[in-house]
C-alpha cells in the first residue's frame, strides 16, 4: 500500500505545481494592474510615489520569477498570504467562503448524480420509446444551455415573476448567518442548487443510457427476459450496477466543472461563496487569493477522484483484485 500511496502523493504534488505555475502565469499576463485594481476609483487621487510604495509593499515591483518564488516559500511554510480584496488572511477567506459554498455544491452534485443516473436508467430501459426520446432531447438541450443563461432565466421566472424564491443572497439582508433558521437557508439555497445541479445532469444521463443499452442488448438480459423477468427487473437488478461505474466516474470528474459553474451561479444570485470570491479575486487581481483558490480547487478535484477510485471497489468486487 505504501508504494501506490507514494505515487499518488507525487502525482498530486506535480499537479499542484503545474496549477500554481499556470495560475501565476495567467495572472502575470492579465492586463489588470493589481495596484490600480486595489485603488479603484481613487487611483486618480494617489500620487505616483504612493503608488510605488504600495507596489513595493506587495512586491509587485519585483520580477515575476522572484514574486513566484517568494509566494512559494511562504506557502511551504503554511502562509498563504493576505487577501487585498477582503483585507483578511487568505486561509480565513477560503475557509469562510468554502463553508458557504459547501451546501450549494453538495446539494447540486447529489442532485445531478441521482437525477442523471435515474433518467439514464429509464431511457436505456425504454430504447426507442417516447420516454427515451424525450429524455434524450432533454439531456441534449441541457448540454447546450449556458449556465449563466439558465440561472438568469430561473431568477426571472421563479423569483421575479412568481415570487416563489428569494432574489439573491444566502439569507435576508441585514441578518447574520447565525440568526438564520434552517428553513430560511434552504429557501435561499433551493433555486441556486437546482440551477447548478442541471449542469451535470446531461452527461450522466447520456453515459448511463449508453451503458444500459449495452446491457439490455446483451445475453445476460436476454436470458433473464426468457426466464420471465420484466425489463424493469433487468434494468434495476442487473443494469443499475453495470451503469454505476460511468456515473460515478462522471460525477467525481465533474467536480471541477461544478465549481466552474458555481462561479456563474453565485454571481447571478449574489451568493457569498467561494465561486464569487474567485471572480472578485480575478477582476481585482488579488494574486495571493486567486493562487490559493486555484490550488484548493485542484486539491478538491483530486480528492474527489481518489474517492471515486475507492467507491469503484465497493460497486464492482472484481476491481478489488486489481493492483492499484
Amino acid at each position: 500500500m505504501i508504494a501506490p500511496l507514494t505515487r499518488r502523493l507525487l502525482r498530486l504534488v506535480a499537479v499542484l505545481g503545474v496549477v500554481a505555475l499556470a495560475a501565476f502565469g495567467l495572472m502575470q499576463a492579465s492586463p489588470i494592474d493589481p495596484v490600480d485594481a486595489y485603488l479603484g476609483p481613487q487611483v486618480a487621487q494617489v500620487s505616483p510615489e504612493q503608488r510605488a510604495l504600495i507596489a513595493e509593499r506587495w512586491g509587485a515591483d519585483q520580477p515575476a520569477t522572484q514574486q513566484f518564488l517568494h509566494w512559494l516559500g511562504n506557502m511551504l511554510r503554511g502562509e498563504l498570504g493576505w487577501s487585498r480584496v477582503y483585507n483578511a488572511p487568505v486561509s480565513e477567506v477560503i475557509g469562510t467562503r468554502f463553508m458557504a459554498s459547501l451546501p450549494l455544491l453538495a446539494s447540486a452534485w447529489l442532485g445531478a448524480t441521482l437525477i442523471g443516473f435515474a433518467l439514464g436508467v429509464i431511457a436505456g430501459t425504454r430504447e426507442g420509446g417516447w420516454v427515451d426520446r424525450w429524455i434524450c432531447r432533454y439531456a441534449y438541450t441541457l448540454a447546450s444551455t449556458p449556465t449563466f443563461w439558465l440561472a438568469i432565466l430561473g431568477l426571472l421566472l421563479f423569483s421575479v415573476t412568481l415570487g416563489w424564491t428569494p432574489v439573491c443572497c444566502a439569507g435576508p439582508a441585514g441578518v447574520t448567518r447565525d440568526e438564520l433558521s434552517l428553513a430560511t437557508r434552504l429557501h435561499h439555497l433551493l433555486l441556486p442548487a437546482l440551477t447548478l445541479s442541471l449542469l451535470g445532469v446531461a452527461q450522466i444521463t447520456l453515459h448511463t443510457r449508453a451503458r444500459m443499452l449495452e446491457l439490455m442488448r446483451s445475453e445476460v438480459a436476454l436470458h433473464a427476459l426468457a426466464q420471465g423477468a420484466s425489463r424493469r427487473d433487468v434494468a434495476w437488478r442487473h443494469g443499475a450496477r453495470h451503469a454505476c461505474l460511468p456515473a460515478l466516474t462522471l460525477a467525481f470528474a465533474s467536480l471541477g466543472e461544478l465549481f466552474g459553474g458555481s462561479m456563474l451561479v453565485e454571481q447571478v444570485f449574489s451568493y457569498p461563496g467561494l465561486g464569487r470570491a474567485t471572480v472578485e479575486a480575478g477582476l481585482r487581481s488579488d494574486v495571493p487569493l486567486l493562487l490559493a483558490i486555484a490550488l484548493f480547487t485542484a486539491l478538491f478535484v483530486s480528492v474527489g477522484n481518489a474517492l471515486a477510485d475507492g467507491l469503484y471497489r465497493l460497486v464492482d468486487p472484481r476491481l478489488r483484485q486489481v493492483h492499484p
